[in-house]
């Protein structure tokens, strides 16, 4: 159930406190959660936060490490994932990020790093497909979302659901299978009508 995943962002938006930890663990509610080794769920995801968000982290523990633009969490959330925050300029001005990085992996920091900085410089505001889905998980409460159970085809078993509404009837559906009218009305209105960047 757990995809070996690329870097990705998963939230569009500038998370406050409240949603920086609803973000930190979007994925509680999976199937099998304390059996599973979630390294690969999480590594990779990153999002933008407030500076008040990325102070208030900095302050709550002694960094494992610290660098000129970016520190990592003590705690791990897995065996070798932890959080790293960044303070990036970017187009001139200074922007909160964080991620979870696999420290086993030599130059995680960095390329996630890199990676922040490039997809923040897109020339025009633009989203991918899968930006917008990670982003209408992140966003839906925890009543509206979960995961495909037994009642499914043993092929979709664990894969995300939403709660879809539509002509008079609440639905459940995979998520990677929302068709594009059904994403456009579970985006806000600001993101709606962003032009669809194909992924490098």
């Amino acid at each position: 159930m757990n995809p070996t995943s690329p870097i990705r962002k998963i939230y569009q938006c500038i998370a406050d406190r409240r949603q920086m930890f609803r973000l930190f663990d979007r994925h509680a509610q999976r199937p099998n959660r304390f059996e599973d080794d979630a390294s690969a769920l999480y590594r990779d995801e990153w999002f933008e936060l407030a500076r008040s968000g990325y102070d208030y982290m900095l302050e709550i523990l002694p960094p494992l490490w610290m660098r000129a633009d970016m520190f990592a969490m003590r705690e791990f959330l897995t065996d070798s994932v932890t959080s790293v925050f960044f303070a990036l300029t970017i187009d001139g001005r200074i922007r909160y990020f964080h991620c979870y990085c696999d420290l086993f992996d030599r130059g995680s920091p960095e390329r996630m790093r890199d990676a922040i900085v490039e997809r923040e410089s897109w020339p025009v505001k633009a989203m991918t497909h899968v930006e917008r889905l990670e982003h209408i998980w992140s966003a839906t409460h925890d009543d509206y979302r979960g995961y495909a159970g037994e009642r499914w085809l043993p092929e979709h078993r664990g894969k995300r659901t939403v709660l879809v509404y539509g002509r008079g009837r609440t639905e459940l559906k995979l998520l990677d299978h929302l068709s594009d009218e059904e994403i456009a009305a579970k985006l806000p209105v600001h993101l709606r009508h962003l032009p669809l960047k194909t992924a490098a």
